[in-house]
Order: C-alpha cells, then structure tokens, then sequence
C-alpha cells in the first residue's frame, strides 16, 4: 500500500515535552483534509519493542496529547538528509534539532519550534484523535490539527490572480515513495478542469 498511494508529501512534525524536549519527526501519512476550517492530519505508528517489550507511542503522539501543540514543516530538497536524521531512533530526551542539525525558530502561538530551513510551517493545535487498532497489536493513530497560524517563506510566494500564492518550483518540496525511495516535485503539468 505504501508503494502504490504514492507520491505523498511529509509531514517533519515538531512537538515538545511538558518538561520542553524538543521532538522532531517526519511522518508521510499526512494530507489536508479541511480548507474551512483548516485542518491537516498525520498518522503515527507504534514504535515496534524488542521482546519482551511491549510497543510504545512515537515520542510525538506522546507529545500532543501532553500538550495539544505541534507544527508542521514542510521538507524541501535542499534539507532532506537532515529530515532523514530525524528518522533514527533516539530515547524521548534526546532533541532532534541538535541530531539533525536544523535550527528551531520561535512559534508565535504555539510552543514546539518551527523549523528555520522549511520555507513553510503550520502551527497547530490538536483537534482530536482517532485510534485505528491493529492485527497485530497496538494501535496506529490518526492526529487531527487545526491550523492556527501559516508561515510561508516570500522567497516560496510568486504574485497571482488572487494575491501572492507560492510557487511550487521555489518551495522544491520532496515527496515520499515506497521503502526508502523519494520523490522531487519538479516535474509538474497543468490541467484546466472541465466547464
């Protein structure tokens, strides 16, 4: 399933502890699903235990629901190897900015930190959650956000029809494959839809 709904985008999801550990993940069950109000959504797993330990909640769900706060970055090529240093497994009081290398900029509504080098950031406040048992044990979890605050970098904005809208060439997001395989958005074409 991973290789066929594809090419999806990436979610690097930073989160914050009650004690204030930074947490930084990427996660590519993520999408859009409401425009008014706005709301994204992202899934996290189990992280899996060696026997006999028991499966455990992501440090970022663990996170959320401490909180109810997180932003989401978006991940452009130009820092993908420090996105893919997010993806090691590291213990909960381990801060995943100073892993990667990428820079916390100050939120201005909520508390986690966004992530400097994304050229576009959505502040978020948990709106609910949605628990989606599996076969084998555990549960995977449906997170639900509302967006409370968009950043987008001018240098991603072009001038449009409307206003400014941004450019997908200058915001070079990557998507994600199967396995460990990505995908550019570079190649891109334009249908009108049907009057």
């Amino acid at each position: 399933m991973t290789s066929i709904l594809v090419p999806r985008p990436i979610a690097l999801v930073s989160s914050m502890d009650a004690l204030g550990t930074c947490n930084l993940a990427p996660f590519s069950y993520f999408t859009g699903c409401s425009t008014d109000p706005p709301v994204i959504c992202f899934v996290s797993g189990r992280r899996p235990g060696s026997p006999p330990s028991p499966d455990r909640s992501k440090d970022t769900l663990t996170n959320i629901l401490a909180t109810g706060e997180f932003v989401v970055n978006i991940v452009s090529e130009d820092f993908k190897e420090k996105m893919n240093h997010t993806c090691a497994e590291v213990a909960p009081e381990v801060d995943e900015f100073a892993v990667s290398g990428l820079t916390p900029l100050e939120s201005e509504l909520v508390h986690p930190p966004r992530v400097a080098e994304s050229r576009a950031q959505m502040e978020c406040r948990l709106r609910q959650t949605v628990s989606i048992p599996r076969s084998s044990g555990g549960a995977n979890t449906v997170i639900f956000g509302d967006v409370l605050r968009f950043h987008v970098d001018e240098l991603a904005l072009v001038e449009g029809g409307d206003g400014y809208e941004v450019d997908p060439e200058k915001l070079s997001a990557i998507g994600c494959m199967g396995g460990s395989t990505y995908t550019r958005t570079c190649d891109r074409f334009d249908m009108a839809r049907p009057r």
